[in-house]
């Protein structure tokens, strides 16, 4: 009798253990496939071929609106994270080569079509704002690089502005209010660039890069960082998790940078927030930190002809 009342409790302690094991691992399964991958997604592409789009993609962005998407996001800076707010514009237009801007001229021949990206975050530090805005002139087809990207950030303290001239090679000139840092017409050999798979993604997917590559970072990066304008290596990867998002990681070992670009796996694509994990602050508060971004709403409209007070419903739309 002694034996079995002390078997009794020893089973219910076993049964328990069992049930906390059981559980445990449906939660660590559970996080893995919503938040990590159950699947990986190789390629071999590098760029040189001319690329080409579907007709549901042309007629998706050839309607005569532009797609906006807002987030909510927190941004690392100077060894903290701060709350703030980041917006994608998409946008399809002619691009005038010759004069380096958006074609006046519709009906020239020699304008090329691209998917325009305005990318913009915005949020304080202490007392004074923070604005930053990338715009990249991709292609629509044939071409895979920006003929052109320019990147400004404005703050209390002053202004910086960084742009990209696609030419035989790369071209970049940087305006800044720190003395000893302006530079014109800096030649950089032609490689691929982080601001570029923003849209990219959008259009091809299946032609993003994967593995070991050389890659010039997002200006926005660059500028916040106070780097100049080179490539590094960087090693991608591509993976897709059970519930249709795919996840873009780029790592960059000499940075100690890594980015993540969360996307739905169907068309069109849309981007539905990002990591990017790096070293935040200065001296003693200099820190590893992850700004995040998560898509809040998503509409498409001709924003352009939406510039009247009565229009500023537009943005509780966006959650703005």
């Amino acid at each position: 009798m002694k034996k079995s009342k002390l078997y009794v409790p020893l089973f219910f302690l076993l049964c328990i253990m069992v049930v906390v094991i059981i559980a445990s691992s449906f939660s660590m399964n559970f996080k893995i496939e919503k938040d990590v991958t159950i699947s990986y997604i190789s390629s071999t592409n590098d760029l040189k071929e001319k690329r080409t789009v579907t007709k549901e993609a042309k007629a998706f962005w050839y309607d005569g609106n532009a797609e906006l998407s807002s987030y909510k996001l927190t941004q690392a800076r100077y060894g903290e994270t701060h709350e703030g707010t980041a917006v994608l514009v998409y946008v399809a237009e002619p691009f005038s080569k010759k004069a380096n801007t958006k074609a006046d001229d519709y009906k020239d021949p020699n304008n090329i079509s691209v998917l325009k990206l305005n990318k913009t975050l915005k949020f304080n530090t202490g007392i004074y704002p923070y604005s930053l805005m990338t715009s990249t002139f991709f292609p629509l087809e044939n071409e895979n690089t920006s003929l052109k990207i320019s990147s400004s950030l404005q703050e209390w303290c002053g202004m910086t502005y960084l742009e990209m001239k696609n030419e035989t090679d790369f071209i970049f000139n940087f305006d800044s209010y720190f003395e000893g840092f302006t530079f014109k017409n800096r030649v950089v050999k032609k490689e691929l660039l982080e601001d570029d798979l923003w849209t990219l993604l959008r259009l091809n997917p299946d032609l993003l890069p994967i593995g070991e590559q050389l890659m010039i970072p997002a200006m926005s990066f660059l500028r916040l960082r106070n780097r100049e304008p080179t490539a590094h290596k960087v090693n991608i990867t591509l993976q897709k998790d059970v519930e249709g998002i795919s996840y873009y990681t780029l790592n960059y070992p000499e940075l100690e940078r890594e980015l993540i670009i969360r996307y739905a796996a169907v068309f069109p694509y849309v981007i539905t927030g990002w990591e990017e994990t790096c070293y935040s602050g200065y001296g003693e508060e200099k820190k590893m930190q992850t700004s995040k971004a998560y898509l809040l709403k998503t509409i498409k409209t001709d924003y352009w002809n939406q510039n009247h007070n009565k229009d500023t419903y537009w943005r509780e739309k966006l959650a703005l």
